[in-house]
């Protein structure tokens, strides 16, 4: 549930039996602290606890007052992060040298009457497909000025990266043409990032 985090996703209450987060992601929200969890109903929460506790796993203190920082913040921060990665996922289908754009709470995007059963909000994280090849694509990242370059996402800052979904699928093959790029849309102002975005494609259009 790391991508929605229980302030979006509810996933107790429609019958999931154990929800992970990746802590580390928004709940933490400052890209400074390691950490997961696991939430159960009361039926499992025994069994939970003491193979926890078998297998060493704790958390420190200080980490433990990091995230209950962020959690403090939580639901101001998932509503900026997502107000923003909407604009912006709508910005990007207007342009020429994008082949598509994937983010759940477009109704276009394939699974959405998914995220609509199930889901209250979304967060900052959505891909779309440059048109470009892999060169191109690296180009436009190289030249984005307020997005870094990351596998982590979550945090406050927008981050962008090429991803290679061709290498890893196995169930169902990727066969669309162009690059796709991950975008994480951080807490930055949202007009500057679109302003980011156009000039780095345009940079890439040139190379």
């Amino acid at each position: 549930n790391t991508w929605a985090t229980s302030y979006f996703h509810t996933a107790l209450d429609k019958g999931i039996d154990m929800a992970i987060l990746s802590c580390t992601k928004y709940i933490v929200g400052h890209s400074d602290v390691m950490m997961g969890s696991v939430t159960t109903h009361e039926k499992y929460w025994t069994r939970l606890r003491q193979t926890a506790q078998q297998l060493g796993q704790t958390v420190s203190p200080d980490d433990a007052y990091l995230a209950s920082r962020g959690l403090r913040t939580l639901s101001v921060r998932m509503n900026a992060h997502e107000a923003s990665a909407l604009q912006i996922a709508r910005w990007l289908q207007t342009q020429p040298d994008v082949a598509g754009v994937f983010h759940p709470a477009l109704p276009e995007c394939p699974g959405h009457h998914i995220w609509k059963r199930d889901f209250t909000g979304a967060s900052g994280l959505f891909s779309f497909i440059h048109k470009g090849d892999a060169a191109t694509a690296a180009a436009f990242v190289d030249a984005l000025e307020l997005f870094g370059i990351g596998y982590s996402w979550g945090g406050f800052e927008s981050l962008a990266l090429p991803v290679q979904p061709e290498k890893y699928r196995s169930a169902v093959a990727w066969e669309k043409e162009g690059t796709l790029i991950r975008l994480q849309i951080g807490l930055e102002d949202t007009d500057d990032l679109i302003a980011d975005l156009n000039q780095a494609l345009i940079t890439a259009g040139r190379a």
